[in-house]
């Protein structure tokens, strides 16, 4: 599956995410709560994805990934863009977009508008 439409369809899953277009039809912007968590668009006939991440993360990542490189026109240290190509494992782009999502839920929305708790999404509430 295409990098951009693997990514579209885990932020789809996402509660409260919503797709906007605030600077125009090229660029699709997914947003929680008011704020960006993904941005994609074609640059240099390429389409990107570009995401938060952790610095420490971000750095890892760009190291380990010919595929991931600094944030498009964002800051280095916390986003991440992602090239198509091939080599990214289809199961690290959806962990990838849920990091960003949670990432952005605790650092940059108050905890009362919180969709879900960043700290205890996707981990198995029975102990069955």
């Amino acid at each position: 599956m295409a990098l951009q439409l693997r990514a579209t369809s885990r932020a789809q899953e996402l509660p409260g995410a919503v797709l906007t277009y605030p600077f125009g039809e090229d660029w699709e912007v997914f947003k929680v709560c008011g704020k960006v968590f993904m941005l994609q668009a074609e640059v240099a006939g390429k389409l990107i994805v570009t995401l938060k991440a952790t610095p420490a993360d971000s750095t890892v990542l760009r190291e380990a990934q010919d595929d991931i490189v600094p944030g498009f026109h964002m800051n280095k240290r916390h986003w991440i863009t992602l090239l198509p190509g091939g080599t990214l494992d289809p199961e690290l782009v959806d962990d990838l977009v849920t990091e960003s999502y949670l990432l952005v839920i605790e650092k940059n929305v108050p905890k009362s508008q919180w969709p879900v708790d960043p700290r205890a999404f996707g981990q198995n509430a029975s102990s069955d």
